[in-house]
């Protein structure tokens, strides 16, 4: 068999092990012109020849080189040769990254999936193709060793991830890099290259140049396919562990109705599991309500879990606000009880909102109770772009907001920025606006707040604050918008508010 068939069949054969196209779907792949990526690109035209499938390809030019102008050409030469719809996206990731004080790799990544995002839309819906191959992998295995990982982080690349953004695959990632040029050199594809990958600026470049080829030339030939078989076998055990995880949250999280906290732990049940499993669920609790889970640490997880069995009333405070403590048996993870004040919260405790390269990368979707969701996400702004007139769509400048956003129930303290006449502003508080409004009573502590602090950034279906309008010269949009009505709101006493 050629080498052409050969990389074929086991390409196929690995996109159908792990179910990763049915017939008819709609494929965003992202291709940068390298070998990794024109090589999945083919390799996907031939797989349309078997199952029928929407090929389309998006091609991010980072500005950072001065020949990635080139790169894109030629990926779009492709595209129309073969009749590909073509995304390009031009950021200046460098300036960016400066300004937000990220690493130019990960502003990349972020510009990147969120242009896969909007392509995928644009299609009404597509999965995500990305070209990581074996070696990619066995470098992410080391990066996530060396900096500390569990096995999420230990197996590596997974084949497939469903996420906010939508589903992403990895077709050849069960090609080592060798095989990919190999395949292009026999059906004479040419490539771009990348200067950018030849040197150790980056921290996967060093272990790409150094590490890698010295394993697999002093300690064992083979090294980055044996360590692919752990990956494998690793990715096998968390899908396991998280299995065994959600199922122990299901019978140790209990309400409480007297706090209205949403996890609350019954430690006589909670000490009956492994304490694997134990640091698992108190993880899994940490992450669901902070901002950043990055910063989430063992040290963490083990103060929290020293609370289950510790006598008496205790307490301990976490990163973010977020508060561990125990009573009568329990223990309650939440926000912070003064964020509560003012009311009976509409769905269990406050949340606080990821970051914004976070809802960049992809939407955020916060469950509001009633069936209702709100979704979060960034867009850059553009003088030519329309602010919505949607009554559920709303705009706001995300560089205004100073204190990080909540969704909540209204408390005591909350106001509004209101347009005062003459170009000024004035403050008014919530309490007041509902009476003007008639608001019932009944219904003002289920109305959903998104707040910066005490300043109302949103009454979810009611009004926005004039502080936080987009203008001329607005950099980042904040988008929010509520997937259903609010119910029960009278839509006749209504008022947009902007």
């Amino acid at each position: 068999m050629s080498v052409r068939e050969d990389t074929e069949k086991k390409v196929f054969a690995y996109m159908e092990k792990h179910h990763m196209i049915v017939p008819h779907d709609r494929i965003v792949a992202g291709v940068s012109g390298g070998a990794d990526s024109v090589c999945m690109l083919f390799l996907l035209l031939e797989y349309a020849r078997k199952v029928p499938l929407t090929l389309a390809v998006v091609h991010v030019n980072h500005g950072i080189r001065e020949n990635a102008g080139a790169d894109a050409a030629y990926v779009e030469s492709l595209c129309k040769e073969y009749r590909i719809p073509f995304f390009l996206t031009r950021a200046d990731v460098r300036k960016l990254a400066s300004e937000e004080k990220r690493s130019e790799e990960e502003m990349g990544r972020r510009i990147r999936y969120d242009a896969f995002r909007r392509a995928a839309e644009e299609l009404g819906g597509a999965v995500t193709a990305v070209a990581h191959n074996s070696n990619d992998n066995g470098e992410t295995m080391l990066f996530h060793l060396f900096r500390g990982s569990g096995f999420g982080g230990l197996g590596g690349i997974w084949p497939v991830r469903q996420g906010a953004y939508g589903k992403m695959i990895r077709p050849i990632l069960c090609l080592e890099r060798s095989e990919v040029e190999a395949y292009l050199t026999v059906r004479q594809i040419s490539w771009c290259m990348d200067e950018t990958n030849n040197g150790d600026d980056y921290c996967r470049n060093r272990i790409r140049h150094n590490i890698l080829p010295y394993a697999e030339r002093e300690i064992s030939q083979g090294a980055v396919r044996h360590m692919c078989r752990t990956a494998e076998m690793l990715q096998e055990t968390e899908a396991y562990l998280e299995q065994q995880t959600r199922q122990a949250l299901e019978q140790c999280l209990v309400q409480n109705k007297g706090t209205g906290a949403k996890y609350v732990f019954e430690t006589e049940i909670f000490r009956t599991f492994h304490e694997v499993i134990q640091k698992r669920m108190i993880f899994s609790v940490l992450k669901r309500i902070s901002p950043e889970s990055k910063d989430i640490f063992l040290v963490h997880v083990q103060d929290t879990l020293s609370l289950m069995t510790k006598e008496g009333n205790h307490s301990i405070n976490l990163p973010f606000g977020i508060v561990a403590r125990r009573e009568y048996g329990r223990v309650i993870i939440e926000q912070p009880p003064s964020d509560r004040e003012g009311g009976e919260i509409w769905n269990g405790n406050p949340v606080m909102l990821p970051s914004w390269t976070e809802m960049m990368e992809a939407p955020c979707l916060c469950d509001v109770g009633n069936g209702e969701q709100l979704e979060f996400r960034i867009i850059f702004g553009k003088k030519a772009q329309k602010v919505p007139e949607n009554r559920y769509t709303k705009w706001f400048d995300y560089d205004k907001i100073e204190e990080p956003l909540m969704i909540r129930a209204r408390r005591t303290g909350d106001f509004f920025t209101i347009a005062a006449g003459t170009g000024h502003m004035a403050h008014k508080s919530l309490k007041e606006y509902m009476i003007a409004e008639k608001i019932p009573k009944q219904l003002r502590e289920k109305i959903p707040v998104i707040s910066s602090g005490s300043h109302i950034v949103w009454l979810v279906g009611w009004r926005i604050s004039e502080y936080f309008k987009v203008d001329e010269n607005t950099k980042r949009i904040l988008q929010v918008k509520l997937l259903q009505d609010v119910e029960n709101v009278n839509v006749e006493n209504t008022k947009n508010g902007g």
